[in-house]
Parts: structure tokens; C-alpha cells; sequence
């Protein structure tokens, strides 16, 4: 062992979090979490994990579980489509693998949503293969600690990343080895403030804390701005049911349930669609009123979604003409048909 793992490893055995996922580290969980941590904040993982688990344990019950168990189960984490190729992912598992779990860093890289990162941390940590899993903490690490002056948003940065950790790994902790950097960069060497470099076992080894430039550290391409898209939405409802309708199977949200919605540029056009929509169904609406404006961000997109209450009798089973659409109740709405969170501050009747 060198003396940069030394210090690092004897730093988080004394500040490692205690996290769920590390409790019992087989590849499943590692895999589980490691994709529920994606643009997600452990706290907020830390339960959404724990129930994933108590209903889907291992690689078997997910890859014969239905759609809506698995995206109930993730409803609220955002960014779907993780669920959706962890699913395929242990489909693949049982058709290509025998069930089991592969324990090869090429072989991971086969499995449906596992990438470079992912399989990384599977390999090290559930298989104790010395592979540097880079991901956004350990770039700004690497940044740091080499002054890097390129940008570290490009596959050759992960590349010299990898190569300036790898050497760096030699005792039998790989996993740990990994797992302290995550802790490092998610507690010391943060992103958005000072970092705390007093407190940091690889202080000794840090180029940019050096020469006082750590804030320097990583550059960064400008973020694309965000489009913003308008949307009108319509909650039509009785006393016990509302109106919704599944997601197409590909693009943002794919597969999912929403209110009728749709977009709109002006005013009077999104009145003109929604009274087309209203007339188009065979009801009478009791009470309209106006929804309060609701918005939402994706990565590189933002809705900002307002529209109308609709209070009606209760309706048939099916529209007529609208047979893409759902009477549900609330009952199967809370336990059965997943509303993403763009929706849900909707869902109150």
C-alpha cells in the first residue's frame, strides 16, 4: 500500500457514511443503488432503495416484475428511464447470464444502462477488481490534484483520470478505495463551495491547494440554457376518479401517466384546445376553475404548466373517442399508475 491509499483509507474508515447499500454490498445492491444516485441525492435515495428492496430483492423478482410495480416503486425520483433499463438489465441478467450477476468489468459493460462508472463500482466494489469508477466527484479530485487545465467534461479526461488513480490502488480494498473518493468529494472536496482542504488526507498531494487555486478546479464547458416549453393541463374529475392517460413508450416521461395536457404558444390557443378537448368528451362540466402554476425542470428543459379544473358528474367507463384515456380512481392511482412528480401536485382533488 502507498502512501496516498494509506492516507485515504485510513481517513474513511474513521469518516465513511453510513449508507444502506454498504451494509451488505453484493452486486445487486450496488447496482440498485448506484443507479438510484444518478443526478439524486443520497438522502433522497436512502428510502426509495429501501423500499425498492423490501418489494424487488434480488435480480429474479425484477426481471419478472411488471411495469408499473417497478416505476411505482421509483415514482418521484425523476428520470425513469433508470428503471426502465434496470429492468431490461435483469431481463438480460436472466437470459444471458444464467441469473447470476456477471463479475467482469467487459462483461457489466454488456448489461442494458450499465456504463464505464457503474461497472466500475460493481466490479470494485462487489467483485474487488482495481478499477477507479469516474465519476463527478472523482474528476474534481483529479482536477485538483493535478491543476488539470482542460475541461473535465470529455472522455479524455476520464481516460487520464482513470490512468492517474489506477497505479494508486494496490492494496485489496478497491471498493473502499473508490468509495473514499466518492466520500471525499461528496464531504471535502466539494463542487459548489470552498473546499474544506484542512480536513483532506490527500492535502499533501494537491497541486492546486498548493498554489491556492483549488476553486480554479475543474473547468467546466458553460451549461446550455435551459428551453422553457408552456403547457395546459386539464384535471377533469368527479368525487372519486380522474382522467388520465399513459405516456407514449419513447421520449421524455416515456411510458408513464399524465392529466390530459398539451402545448401551447398563446393564451388563445390553449383555451381553443382545451375547449376542443372538453367538447369532445359526452359530459357536461359541473364547475371550471383555474390551476395554480406549476413548474418543472428537466436537465435541459422546463415546463411551465397551468390549466384548469374540471369538476364533472360521474363519468362512463371510457370516453368516447378518447379510448387512450383512463377513468381511474384514486385507490389505483396511489397504488397502481405512476404520476411523475411534473404532474403529481396535481393529483389533489
Amino acid at each position: 500500500m502507498n502512501h496516498f491509499e494509506s492516507y485515504l483509507l485510513q481517513w474513511y474508515d474513521q469518516n465513511k457514511r453510513r449508507l444502506p447499500w454498504r451494509e451488505n454490498p453484493t452486486s445487486y445492491h450496488v447496482w440498485l443503488s448506484e443507479i438510484m444516485l444518478q443526478q439524486t441525492r443520497v438522502e433522497t435515495v436512502k428510502s426509495y432503495y429501501e423500499r425498492f428492496l423490501k418489494k424487488l430483492p434480488d435480480i429474479h423478482s425484477l426481471a419478472k416484475a411488471s411495469e408499473e410495480v417497478y416505476t411505482k416503486l421509483w415514482e418521484g425520483l425523476g428520470y425513469y428511464s433508470r428503471v426502465q433499463n434496470l429492468h431490461k438489465g435483469a431481463v438480460q441478467i436472466m437470459e444471458d447470464f444464467g441469473g447470476t450477476m456477471p463479475s467482469t468489468y467487459q462483461d457489466l459493460l454488456k448489461i442494458a444502462g450499465i456504463g464505464p462508472y457503474t461497472a466500475a463500482a460493481i466490479a470494485s466494489i462487489a467483485f474487488g477488481q482495481k478499477i477507479p469508477a469516474i465519476d463527478g466527484n472523482l474528476l474534481r479530485i483529479f482536477a485538483r490534484l493535478t491543476a488539470y487545465k482542460e475541461s473535465i467534461k470529455t472522455e479524455r479526461a476520464k481516460k487520464e483520470a482513470s490512468a492517474f488513480f489506477s497505479p494508486k490502488m494496490m492494496s485489496n480494498r478497491p471498493g473502499d478505495f473508490n468509495q473514499a473518493l466518492m466520500d471525499l468529494g461528496s464531504n471535502i472536496c466539494t463542487p459548489k463551495t470552498k473546499p474544506n482542504c484542512n480536513a483532506c488526507p490527500l492535502r499533501p498531494y494537491c497541486m492546486s491547494q498548493q498554489t491556492g487555486t483549488q476553486l480554479d478546479y475543474p473547468i467546466t464547458p458553460p451549461k446550455k440554457e435551459r428551453t422553457t416549453e408552456k403547457r395546459f393541463l386539464l384535471r377533469i374529475h368527479d368525487q372519486e376518479h380522474m382522467l388520465i392517460r399513459k405516456r407514449p413508450n419513447k421520449g421524455i416521461l416515456a411510458g408513464l401517466y399524465e392529466f390530459p395536457n398539451f402545448s401551447y404558444t398563446s393564451e388563445e390557443e390553449a383555451q381553443n384546445q382545451a375547449l376542443s378537448f372538453i367538447k369532445s368528451l359526452d359530459f357536461v362540466p359541473i364547475q371550471v376553475s383555474k390551476l395554480p402554476l406549476h413548474r418543472h425542470i428537466f436537465t435541459h428543459k422546463e415546463w411551465m404548466i397551468e390549466g384548469l379544473d374540471i369538476f364533472i358528474e360521474t363519468p362512463p367507463s371510457t370516453p368516447q373517442k378518447k379510448e387512450e384515456y383512463i377513468w381511474a380512481n384514486m385507490v389505483d392511482i396511489t397504488n397502481f399508475y405512476t404520476i411523475p412528480s411534473a404532474f403529481s401536485p396535481y393529483l389533489k382533488i
